[in-house]
């Protein structure tokens, strides 16, 4: 940590700039600029290379082209060696195989002007199954070719946390990495030497239109990341259609979460567990964060009568401000 009487000449460095379909900001605290955004960007690019779908000739995209398999690289690895950790812990809600249907419904990198009927979702379903992955070091293979995935749920977090780990190396113990709304943090802001505060968005009283901020905390080490139905949906007749798909039935997800953020050491932790927490609903979320104290919760719901409320798990309210 900064302690101001010990280091006057401490200062603050901003690096912010367009990757992976959205904007990221590094706020970091250090005597000299010892990380630039070149070589940021030169990791995004990296990574990119691994993880984008969007990118014909990354490492994701060749898997999903081919028939059996491919080689991989360390951080395809452990993007999917998370996935599927939490894909088991979470009973198959979290599934990185469910591409097909999100694609189906125009959610991947081609809009989609027909909505699926029932009878294409039921073709897809036998497609969708993290079962039917196997991981190794070396290589990811799949057991029939129309296995496709999708680590957009998890992805940006791991990404977060290698830019955090990048500062570390670089000898920086104070700062804020974000992108596209995902967090970690670390250290206190200087000159002041307080703790770096973080806003969760709320949609309005309708659940759906301009969003504000509804709750502040403060994390002295950690990740924050939050999965919301009012982020990121198609509108179909009077209707919305959520990007986050129930793997198991194929069709968005149906609960009352409006959105869950999630706190935990790191964030592709975090940014796995909130995807799979908003799909399963508020009383199994919170029956499921019994069991796992290292997470801690933050749920804005809509109740029966249409009034949005918010609750959390009994760890959480130590990080408000």
């Amino acid at each position: 940590m900064i302690n101001p009487s010990e280091k006057k000449d401490i200062r603050r460095f901003q690096i912010e700039g367009l990757a992976q379909g959205t904007t990221y900001a590094i706020t970091y605290y250090s005597e000299f600029e010892s990380v630039k955004k070149p070589r940021i960007d030169s990791i995004f690019r990296q990574l990119d290379q691994s993880l984008s779908i969007y990118n014909p000739h990354s490492v994701i995209s060749q898997f999903n082209e081919s028939d059996a398999g491919v080689a991989i690289d360390e951080h395809f690895y452990n993007v999917i060696k998370k996935s599927l950790e939490i894909h088991q812990e979470t009973s198959g809600a979290f599934d990185i195989t469910v591409y097909p249907l999100v694609r189906a419904w125009g959610f991947a990198n081609e809009r989609v002007n027909i909505m699926p009927d029932s009878a294409e979702i039921q073709s897809l379903l036998p497609c969708v199954g993290s079962e039917k992955l196997r991981l190794s070091r070396e290589r990811l293979d799949k057991k029939i070719p129309c296995v496709k995935i999708d680590v957009n749920g998890i992805a940006q977090g791991y990404s977060v946390d290698v830019m955090a780990n990048f500062l570390e190396a670089n000898g920086i113990a104070n700062y804020l990495v974000e992108i596209g709304g995902e967090i970690r943090v670390k250290g206190k802001k200087y000159p002041d030497n307080t703790p770096m505060s973080i806003g969760i968005e709320t949609p309005s009283e309708n659940a759906f239109s301009a969003t504000g901020i509804r709750q502040v905390i403060q994390v002295p080490a950690g990740a924050v990341t939050t999965s919301g139905s009012y982020r990121n949906f198609r509108k179909v007749g009077s209707g919305r259609i959520s990007h986050i798909i129930d793997p198991k039935t194929g069709y968005s997800a149906q609960t009352e979460i409006i959105s869950a953020t999630v706190i935990a050491d790191n964030a592709i932790t975090a940014d796995g567990y909130d995807n799979a927490l908003l799909l399963i609903g508020l009383q199994r979320s919170m029956e499921f964060l019994e069991k796992h104290k290292d997470l801690h919760a933050y749920f804005i719901y809509q109740k029966p009568d249409g009034t949005v409320a918010d609750t959390s798990t009994a760890g959480f309210t130590q990080f408000l401000k």
